[in-house]
């Protein structure tokens, strides 16, 4: 498995280098950055399993920085971890109401970073498994109303899949029904199109049933397994 990918910022020198050293000795892959504003690119062109930002930052501060973190394509749905020496109870509202995941009060040390690494992990590797995606190239049938369109999907994830059927468009609310190889097991679900191309569209599923989400999740670990 690939180490969890880490964007760490933090104006604070002594802090961001205590907090890299540590997350990597974890085996942790790290991105230390030191300017709110670089990192704004950086969250628009790369995918990581979690983000640390310092509240406390000149030109951008973390609110705002994670505001753009949840408007990115790639880490709208990343955790989110507030650094800060406030403890004001309005800060922490604030802070989740913008998205954040957890809280980590300054000052920092050793152990407290390793404490919260090992309590943020799971749920690092469980965002990260929902957004791997899979390459599957098998029928699929869209119902969008009263209209039914077919065509060949390309790749499989949790929260949903891309295919290629002529006839979608962006916001179409559609029921996507497709067989999976091997085991034939038939998925049924409700989605819409979040984004689409000539050749090519997006669907996010909006509602799976349990054991179609079991079946994917099986179909996704043995496709996983053997790649490796």
């Amino acid at each position: 498995m690939q180490p969890l990918k880490l964007l760490v910022v933090e104006d604070h020198i002594p802090s961001l280098e205590l907090m890299t050293e540590v997350f990597r000795s974890l085996k942790a892959e790290v991105r230390p950055i030191n300017e709110s504003e670089k990192a704004v690119a950086i969250v628009n062109q790369e995918k990581f399993d979690g983000i640390f930002l310092d509240l406390e930052m000149p030109n951008l501060n973390g609110f705002d920085l994670a505001r753009l973190v949840r408007k990115s394509s790639w880490n709208k749905s990343t955790p989110i971890i507030i650094v800060t020496g406030r403890d004001e109870r309005q800060t922490m509202q604030d802070a989740f109401a913008i998205g954040a995941t957890f809280f980590l009060q300054k000052p920092v040390d050793r152990q407290k970073l390793s404490t919260l690494f090992r309590t943020v992990s799971g749920g690092m590797l469980e965002n990260r498994r929902k957004s791997t995606r899979v390459p599957i190239q098998t029928a699929v049938t869209c119902t969008v109303g009263s209209r039914t369109v077919r065509g060949t999907s390309w790749n499989l994830s949790q929260g949903g899949m891309q295919v290629e059927v002529s006839g979608l468009q962006p916001k179409d609310a559609v029921r996507v029904s497709f067989k999976l190889p091997v085991s034939g097991e038939i998925i049924d679900a409700a989605g819409v199109v979040v984004w689409g191309k000539e050749t090519r569209q997006g669907i996010q599923f909006t509602t799976v049933s349990a054991q179609s989400q079991k079946s994917i999740r099986q179909f996704m670990a043995e496709i996983e397994n053997t790649e490796r």
